[in-house]
């Protein structure tokens, strides 16, 4: 059994780590005989259900990410060792799951494993990206330069991610209101209005005995639509987890009006900035373009970078390879050619990657200010049908008397 222990030693440092032993007891005879005085020590592979549970609302997020990233980077820049380093961190965050990976990561290091190695266990936080930049960086020796870049990375791919989240929760919001306004108003009121219709013998509109059956289908079938809407939902969402899946959601975020090209635009922005860190971090372009398009997020453009990257590997120039690509805007390729007539790729790409940012911000600022009218119109006349439905009848009802 494995087990994850904290303990100081006689000059009172603080050592964290994970030792295999039969039972707790066999675990910290074995620490006292390295002459360490045990603090405590936790079965490192038991997990309860509240464990999971708490995993689940813990999840690492960017945010955690780029504030791991920028204080070792500090840390490491002052010149505390990498063991040090993540000592501290790990008594400075808060998150309980990345405190658990950081305590992981330093018993790897601990062990004799890479700062690269021991990241690479654990690829739920740490992306290929992440762990593809600390490795060069360590051939190079530049690992804390390289944990500076990835924390500015970081902040700019969640900063991109939080303006395109922002820009769809309003209309999301706005729709998702308006949906349940309806389903209280086909369910709950139209059928109290009903029987006095009925009683009355006056002639219903069209629209009016529509909304009225669907509020009597509803009523009368609700545990139907609940179940298919559920299997639907599950159905529909692994589905969406399968590799036909992911590529069909990833041509369609593509195609979509306005949308599309605000996508393309953050796809050739996330493309830019990470192969720019990648090349500048010593990275060959061949393998900076492989690992940028598995952290993409994108199918369509994974594929068409691994197409780019295997022309270059064939001889080809980055921009004459971008050129032939349906999904790169010309711009590109004219500014990576500079880039290689200059040999500064890497600082072309960071102008693109500053070029399609704002790009994006003023594409994202403008679906907004679009969507409010354009929601505005769409719902004002879907409360008109429905208070018409109401409306008419009454007013054909007060006629007749």
């Amino acid at each position: 059994m494995k087990f994850k222990y904290s303990a100081r030693n006689k000059e009172g440092e603080l050592q964290v780590g994970v030792v295999e032993a039969a039972s707790y007891d066999a675990a910290a005879s074995i620490l006292n005989g390295h002459d360490l005085f045990v603090l405590s020590v936790i079965n490192a592979e038991e997990r309860s259900l509240a464990d999971y549970i708490s995993s689940f609302f813990n999840r690492v997020k960017s945010k955690d990410l780029v504030i791991f990233s920028r204080q070792l980077a500090t840390l490491l820049e002052a010149r505390v060792p990498l063991g040090d380093s993540l000592k501290n961190m790990y008594r400075q965050t808060e998150n309980q799951i990345l405190k658990e990976v950081i305590f992981d990561i330093n018993a790897d290091v601990s062990a004799g494993s890479s700062f690269s190695q021991a990241l690479g266990r654990h690829p739920n936080v740490f992306s290929d990206f992440f762990i593809n930049m600390i490795r060069a960086a360590e051939v190079t020796g530049r690992v804390d330069q390289s944990m500076s870049f990835m924390a500015d990375y970081l902040e700019k791919q969640d900063t991109l991610t939080s303006k395109i989240k922002n820009a769809l929760i309003y209309p999301a919001f706005v729709i998702g209101l308006f949906l349940l306004v309806v389903l209280v108003m086909v369910t709950f009121v139209f059928p109290q209005i009903k029987p006095i219709f009925e009683e009355t013998g006056v002639a219903l509109p069209i629209h009016t005995r529509i909304i009225l059956g669907t509020g009597d289908f509803v009523l009368a079938w609700w545990w139907a639509i609940l179940v298919i809407f559920i299997v639907a939902f599950i159905a529909i969402a692994d589905y969406i987890r399968s590799d036909e899946g992911k590529g069909l959601v990833s041509d369609l975020s593509l195609r979509l009006p306005i949308i599309g090209g605000l996508f393309t635009k953050m796809y050739v922005t996330r493309f830019a900035q990470s192969a720019s860190v990648l090349i500048a971090g010593g990275v060959s372009v061949v393998q900076a373009i492989r690992i940028t398009a598995r952290t993409i997020g994108n199918i369509v453009f994974e594929e068409e970078l691994e197409k780019v990257a295997n022309q270059v590997k064939e001889g080809e120039l980055m921009s004459r390879a971008l050129e032939k690509s349906p999904y790169f805007p010309l711009l590109v390729a004219n500014l990576v050619a500079i880039g290689e007539s200059t040999g500064k790729v890497d600082k072309l790409l960071e102008k693109i990657s500053d070029f399609y940012t704002r790009q994006v911000d003023e594409t994202a600022a403008n679906l907004v200010e679009l969507i409010q009218p354009i929601l505005m119109v769409v719902i004002a006349v879907f409360v008109g049908i429905l208070f018409a439905s109401i409306l008419m009848p009454i007013y054909n009802l007060a006629q007749a008397f």
